[in-house]
């Protein structure tokens, strides 16, 4: 399984999202795709004023800040 982080590389929540997921992966072994939204105009413009961006595909799981609970449920379904 394989998610996606819209990240940018200035941004705080950002890296704190990303570090938050790491524990995540160990527990349920996805592969974390990190994009950056500042490299790809489609990317900035859809996402610039949500990341960090937690997606599963094309569902987006949460933004700003990692929603536990929202992350689990995706998970665990899968």
């Amino acid at each position: 399984m394989k998610l996606t982080l819209m990240f940018r590389e200035y941004c705080s929540l950002c890296h704190q999202m990303k570090a938050q997921l790491q524990p995540w992966q160990q527990e349920f072994g996805f592969t974390l795709e990190v994009l950056d939204v500042d490299a790809d105009e489609a990317l900035e413009a859809r996402y610039n004023e949500l990341v960090p961006v937690l997606l599963a595909g094309e569902t987006e799981i949460c933004h700003w800040h990692l929603d536990e609970e929202k992350l689990r449920a995706y998970l665990e379904q899968h």
